[in-house]
């Protein structure tokens, strides 16, 4: 049985790196298993994650800080504070970090 994980470490430690690196962000995959992928994500205040596209199915949830997930039409833009959690809706998308932020985004593939 694998080792639980501490999420308010890890997001101590990659909210650290963020904040010190040039694009201001830190990430890493926390758990990989069959389908199933699940990643700690932190953004500097103001710095982003580009448009990409969405895998088939995803939510995400806001461990520390307030970030908006932008669409590319701008329809379904989403602001997430500590402790909410939405899925990620079925088009291109973006995150921002509109504060320090962590989040952590459970992403499940189609083929594992």
């Amino acid at each position: 049985m694998p080792d639980p994980q501490d999420l308010t470490a890890l997001a101590e430690e990659h909210l650290n790196e963020a904040r010190t690196a040039a694009h201001g962000r830190s990430a890493r995959m926390i758990v990989h298993d069959g389908a199933l992928r699940q990643s700690v994500i932190a953004l500097a205040a103001g710095s982003a994650l580009d448009e990409h596209g969405t895998p088939p199915a995803a939510s995400l949830q806001a461990l520390r800080g307030k970030v908006r997930l932008t669409s590319v039409s701008g329809d379904t833009d989403i602001v997430l504070a500590a402790g909410q959690l939405c899925a990620v809706p079925q088009e291109r998308h973006g995150l921002l970090g509109l504060e320090d932020s962590v989040v952590l985004l459970t992403v499940v593939t189609a083929t594992g």
